[in-house]
């Protein structure tokens, strides 16, 4: 067997790094919860399109603390873990999952507390009220008859909800919605589509859109990035294979339209793209590549995705990427995308971005 590779020092010093922009931003904007950079200056008062960003500050926190065991991390985790919770009845929002997810189950599995359990689980029932029988999917904030790539992220905790309830509906709620997602959504070719749209009368899928990518029938690369985690999240979940297959053909597309540095695009179909680089699709990537190398039955390509997640990671450590040295820039990952089309958050730091860079490079060191 081969050996693993050695680890680059880029990671802990990155690390260090974001602990060190972390605590500024929280010591000079406390219970701020910034979404994207202008500039490389935290945007605190922004355009924000929704409002599903809070859980990814927090879940940083508590990756700094799971890191280094240093209190403090874990007394501010705990403090912005605490500011989101009433949004476990949050019924305008698809994205829970990122608030939740990355804040309280990081907190429960730590703990063991019932009471941040119940959290989770009542965001998981609230995010399942989103579902349209007619259509077998849970909806976007955009509109009740649009469904997002995105919610595959999100639909997690409901799937988490249902079984720690052993609440068998809600768990059927959360396998339709992501049978109808693969689906819609999900091409023969591996790519994704950001958006389908249904008949809300009938329930009959209309036709694929997009809100963020380039062309309806274009590859989105943020949503590609949800899509191959998702789905491989859901396979963890649930032993589905069907997952585990629509997530690893996600991941080969992603692999094979990318440049060799692993970094894409904000749309791979984008012609003569006015930017070069999508840090935080390449982030999420990265990171669910990593899961995936967990997951997969064939060792050749659990070694293919891990080596990829890390020449993912090797490239967002270098000075193009990594903010540790740009004097006066305050994000920790440069080159994200939030709205190309709204021009918000366009070749910035976005704090999803930060959240799952962080979250890949703590899996590289720890597990």
């Amino acid at each position: 067997m081969m050996a693993e590779p050695c680890i680059n020092p880029r990671y802990e010093e990155a690390l260090v790094f974001a602990a060190g922009q972390l605590d500024r931003l929280v010591t000079r904007h406390p219970d701020q919860f910034p979404m994207y950079t202008r500039s490389g200056v935290w945007n605190l008062d922004g355009e924000s399109w929704t409002n599903w960003c809070e859980g990814f500050l927090g879940g940083q926190l508590w990756l700094l603390y799971q890191h280094s065991g240093d209190e403090i991390w874990r007394v501010r985790a705990e403090h912005y873990s605490r500011l989101i919770e009433p949004r476990k009845l949050d019924r305008n929002v698809h994205d829970l999952g990122f608030l939740f997810w990355s804040t309280y189950k990081r907190w429960y599995d730590l703990t063991g507390v019932p009471a941040i359990n119940e959290v989770l689980i009542q965001a998981g029932r609230t995010m399942g009220l989103r579902f349209k029988e007619k259509g077998q999917y849970m909806c976007s904030f955009l509109a009740e008859d649009s469904l997002f790539i995105d919610i595959m992220m999100n639909v997690g905790i409901v799937f988490y909800a249902a079984q720690q309830s052993k609440d068998a509906e809600l768990e059927s709620i959360a396998l339709r919605h992501c049978l109808t997602t693969r689906r819609a959504l999900v091409r023969g070719d591996g790519s994704t589509a950001h958006e389908g749209i249904f008949d809300l009368g009938s329930g009959e899928f209309l036709r694929q859109s997009t809100q963020q990518g380039w062309r309806a029938d274009s590859a989105w690369a943020r949503g590609q990035a949800w899509a191959l985690y998702g789905f491989g999240t859901v396979y963890g979940l649930t032993g589905d294979e069907r997952f585990l297959e629509t997530a690893e053909a996600c991941a080969r597309f992603y692999m094979e339209r990318t440049p060799a540095h692993g970094v894409p695009p904000n749309d791979w179909d984008e012609p003569h793209p006015a930017y070069a680089y999508e840090s935080s699709a390449a982030a999420i990537a990265a990171s669910g590549l990593l899961n995936l190398a967990k997951l997969t039955h064939d060792w050749g390509r659990a070694r293919l995705y891990r080596d990829y997640a890390l020449k993912i990671l090797d490239t967002l450590c270098t000075p193009e990427f990594l903010a540790d040295q740009t004097p006066s820039w305050e994000g920790i990952l440069k080159h994200g995308m939030y709205h190309q089309r709204k021009g918000l958050g366009v070749d910035e730091s976005v704090m999803w971005g930060e959240y799952f860079f962080l979250e890949a490079l703590y899996k590289v060191l720890h597990e």
